[in-house]
């Protein structure tokens, strides 16, 4: 089923400032920076083609409660994958990939065919890979899986239909994945709502294993889902955020103090003295590192590294990422070619904390 937008809805997302016109080596398109009405932030609209942004799923916090509430059927149950969400098609002549947020990102763009058969698009002209971009080596999240320990890779997930917001059925994806040899996130298989206990146990083996968690898809025309992450996650999270304290909303931390608390509810883990150091090593440790940076260097920042096949593009996705946030500064450190590659290292400058600290470390007061 297609779903069009409105010519006037546009104009009033324009209006608004909930659209933006971006170009890419000179393709013009439209980018929705927010939600507006029923349209998800990320739609991205090019002359002849609507994108759709990837829509919200819901989190549960508890297994045992949460999967009975949620689902009265089967359910297929798939790896969450600790990336950044893209989605891949087929534009005129050239295979684009746009950002959750709507942007086509220089770097997915040229990445994408090291890991996606291209005859996929070739037979499927209209449809779009829905796919998490993980990896040591990658320019957005700090956060990787254990299992990959140089540069990226992708993992199809989902897959959509040009000008339509749904999804195909589960098994119509599974069917491409293997007759195209698609990399997948790791699928566990089918589930019903009486199986909490064999869930529990897979997520034990995935937090065992420093992976993020799952994302539960009902095998339905609803196809509701929702996501699941592991105890390892949130601390991981925090850990890596808490360098950026104040570049976060606060829920950002209690939303995942609150998974932890549920979590030890629901397994009946009273006053573990372990897992409370833990919780305040992963807030101290990166609130040090932020201390430490501010005084060697004067600034709060963190390295990202990536493989560009051309110099051009590299330079096109720093110029990109420049403008993207008031908060940070990005600042190139080297570009040099290794191998077939062009490395691209550069800093991400959390504005914010670097000018708290820096003011606090001089001697400076302020009023709480």
């Amino acid at each position: 089923m297609k779903h069009q937008i409105n010519p006037e809805t546009i104009r009033e997302a324009l209006k608004r400032n909930k659209v933006k016109s971006e170009n890419y080596k000179g393709l013009e398109y439209l980018r929705f920076t927010d939600d507006f009405k029923d349209i998800p932030r990320g739609t991205a609209i090019f002359k002849t083609t609507v994108v759709w942004g990837y829509p919200h799923i819901g989190r549960i916090f508890q297994l045992s409660t949460g999967i009975r509430e949620q689902f009265s059927q089967a359910f297929y149950v798939e790896e969450k994958v600790d990336g950044y969400n893209t989605r891949i098609f087929l534009y005129e002549d050239q295979i684009l990939a746009l950002s959750r947020g709507g942007y086509v990102c220089p770097f997915t763009t040229e990445r994408v065919l090291d890991f996606i058969n291209p005859k996929f698009f070739e037979d499927n002209p209209d449809l779009i890979l829905c796919a998490e971009v993980a990896g040591p080596e990658n320019p957005y999240v700090d956060e990787h899986p254990p299992y990959i320990t140089e540069d990226i890779k992708i993992f199809v997930f989902d897959i959509m239909r040009k000008n339509s917001r749904e999804f195909l059925p589960y098994s119509e994806k599974e069917r491409l994945i293997e007759k195209y040899g698609l990399p997948s996130v790791e699928r566990f298989g089918l589930f019903t709502p009486d199986d909490v206990e064999d869930i529990k146990k897979l997520l034990k083996r995935l937090n065992d294993e420093g992976r993020e968690g799952v994302v539960f898809k009902e095998n339905s025309e609803k196809n509701k889902r929702v996501k699941y992450v592991t105890l390892y996650s949130s601390l991981k999270d925090i850990e890596i955020a808490s360098v950026n304290l104040l570049g976060l909303p606060s829920d950002y931390f209690t939303n995942r103090l609150l998974r932890l608390a549920l979590f030890m509810e629901e397994e009946g883990i009273g006053a573990d003295q372990e897992l409370f150091l833990n919780v305040g090593k992963a807030f101290l440790e990166g609130l040090l590192k932020a201390i430490e940076l501010s005084k060697k260097e004067r600034k709060v920042y963190r390295t990202f590294r990536c493989r560009f096949k051309t110099k051009e593009n590299a330079l096109l996705f720093l110029e990109s990422i420049k403008h993207a946030s008031s908060q940070i500064q990005v600042i190139e450190r080297s570009l040099k070619k290794e191998g077939n590659f062009w490395v691209l290292e550069f800093d991400r400058v959390y504005l914010n904390m670097t000018g708290l600290l820096g003011h606090l470390l001089a001697g400076g007061s302020i009023f709480d």
